[in-house]
């Protein structure tokens, strides 16, 4: 993936690299040089990013029983 520096510095990360990192608007990164003189981003305040799912866990509330879906799937009041 590649990104265009503007006449400002600034780059914007590429989405994939954003929701690897679980960065977005307001995230704090740091910019560290490793020994092979290569630098890497570094999210700060987050120890590692939430799976997709697990961002999703708990989403669809108590839900209904098995009599209540039976009930529903006969027709029944």
């Amino acid at each position: 993936m590649g990104a265009t520096v503007t006449s400002k510095g600034q780059v914007t990360i590429p989405k994939a690299v954003r929701d690897f990192l679980g960065i977005g608007p307001g995230s704090k990164v740091e910019f560290r040089r490793v020994e092979d003189g290569s630098v890497v981003v570094v999210p700060l305040g987050k120890s590692r990013p939430e799976s997709r799912f697990a961002q999703l866990r708990g989403q669809a509330g108590a839900g209904m029983t098995t009599d209540e879906i039976m009930a529903l799937t006969r027709g029944e009041d």
